[in-house]
């Protein structure tokens, strides 16, 4: 699930390079540096990482915790019961993941738009 939530990090930034070349290539034409778009690519992904790893952890908190099920074996009539536990710990683990999960979606992008050549991209529609 983690290698699926990278590749759709990295879907959805390339799309907003892709739809901000002229923006991209202006700043540049402006004077910034390779390394100012590629940390602003960066935090957008690391925001949107931190925005979705908090909404999960909100929904996880709200629908799992204290939710108590079991499941049954018909073949010696044996069954487990569990709780599930939604603590701080959990939380913040699901966070972090999230945010590595969304810096490495956004690594690729970003490098494509920090070498993005300005004459063409003040070009494109």
């Amino acid at each position: 699930m983690g290698i699926g939530a990278v590749f759709g990090a990295i879907l959805t930034m390339y799309t907003a390079v892709s739809t901000r070349t002229r923006e991209i290539a202006t700043l540049r034409a402006l004077g910034f540096n390779t390394a100012s778009v590629l940390v602003s690519v960066l935090a957008e992904s690391f925001g949107l990482a931190a925005l979705g790893g908090i909404l999960g952890g909100l929904i996880a908190y709200v629908g799992f915790n204290g939710f108590e099920t079991s499941t049954m074996n018909w073949q010696t009539f044996s069954q487990v019961a569990f709780a599930f536990a939604v603590t701080p710990r959990l939380l913040a683990q699901g966070l972090v993941y999230a945010l590595v999960m969304g810096v490495i979606g956004g690594l690729l992008p970003a490098w494509r738009a920090a070498r993005l050549p300005i004459a063409s991209a003040l070009r494109e529609l």
